[in-house]
């Protein structure tokens, strides 16, 4: 049988086919439709946060991004089937602190663990709280607040949307940080909340920042600040809690996570994707009408940040005295 010399230049394209061959074998991603679970009830900021990046992956990348609503217990049924999906791709987990930082600190007996069964993908944005109170207290800043409840010791009540919501947690954050004197009066819903004040049932709450402006400025309710780590445009003359006690920050936040081994290049190709739609103009515009401030973090820096917020809420539960089921 006649031979043929391949070559420097034909073993070069040799090699070169060799080293292709397993990049070839990689399979494609997203190859079909993919499930990001929702585990509360659809329509709040983060469900929105959620679809307006879905709905630019599905057109960006040419497979069907669906938001899927599974609620229930607290955020623990939607998490749970999360945690127990197919690690292929398939299947990612929109997390926020209700699920993912206070409901490991506060549920008992759950299936599933936060650390283990979920790696980070891409933490998308922050949404910060506003601290606001009933206009008959004589008070227009934090400091003055503070120092009104020590002067007036078991005289004031705070407001939230129920024992171990991230807005009662958030109060109790604010409390072991500045010494603040109030006693919780839990309700069921935020609007319910503001109402209270409004009645002078209780005097203050902590509430999203976007369903306050009307009554700020009807002169209903006074903000006193928000909570996160820095202004948000939408108040922009209502301090951070932060310019009053160094550091803090009790904001929500939106994260991706996907079941534990889940391939790395998956993960860390949908994190690219998501900075990529989280950079657009458009989405950022709407973003920002919501109150949120873009992070789009790597799913390193994402992992990071879970571990340090699974640590702040879990002392904040601790604080509150809060149990549940």
């Amino acid at each position: 049988m006649r031979t043929f010399p391949i070559g420097r230049r034909g073993l070069g394209l040799a090699a070169a086919g060799l080293l292709a061959t397993p990049a070839l074998a990689q399979p494609a991603w997203p190859r079909g439709p993919v499930r990001l679970i929702f585990p509360y009830t659809p329509g709040s900021a983060v469900d929105v946060v959620a679809r307006l990046v879905a709905q630019d992956l599905t057109e960006r990348l040419g497979q069907p991004f669906i938001v899927e609503s599974r609620t229930g217990a607290g955020g623990s049924i939607g998490t749970e089937i999360a945690a127990r999906a197919r690690p292929d791709g398939d299947t990612f987990l929109v997390g926020s602190p209700g699920n993912m930082a206070i409901g490991p600190a506060l549920l008992r007996n759950l299936t599933y663990d936060v650390q283990r069964d979920f790696a980070a993908v891409v933490h998308m944005v922050t949404f910060p709280q506003v601290l606001v109170v009933s206009p008959s207290l004589p008070v227009h800043s934090l400091a003055e607040l503070v120092a009104h409840s020590k002067a007036n010791p078991g005289k004031l009540n705070y407001a939230s949307s129920g024992i171990g919501a991230t807005n009662h947690l958030a109060m109790e954050m604010l409390r072991a940080a500045t010494g603040l004197n109030a006693t919780h009066v839990p309700y069921r819903g935020g609007l319910v909340t503001l109402q209270a004040i409004m009645s002078n049932d209780v005097q203050m709450c902590i509430e999203g920042i976007l369903t306050v402006p009307s009554f700020l400025a009807e002169g209903k309710l006074r903000a006193i600040a928000v909570t996160g780590a820095q202004r948000s445009p939408l108040m922009a003359d209502v301090p951070a809690v932060a310019e009053t006690v160094p550091g803090f920050d009790a904001g929500a936040w939106v994260m991706l996570f996907a079941p534990t081994g889940t391939p790395a290049p998956i993960i860390e190709k949908l994190s690219a994707e998501v900075r990529v739609s989280l950079a657009k103009p458009a989405i950022q515009a709407r973003l920002s009408q919501l109150g949120a401030t873009v992070t789009g973090t790597t799913a390193e820096q994402a992992a990071a940040i879970h571990r340090q917020e699974l640590e702040k809420w879990r002392r904040a539960v601790e604080a509150s005295g809060a149990a549940a089921g």
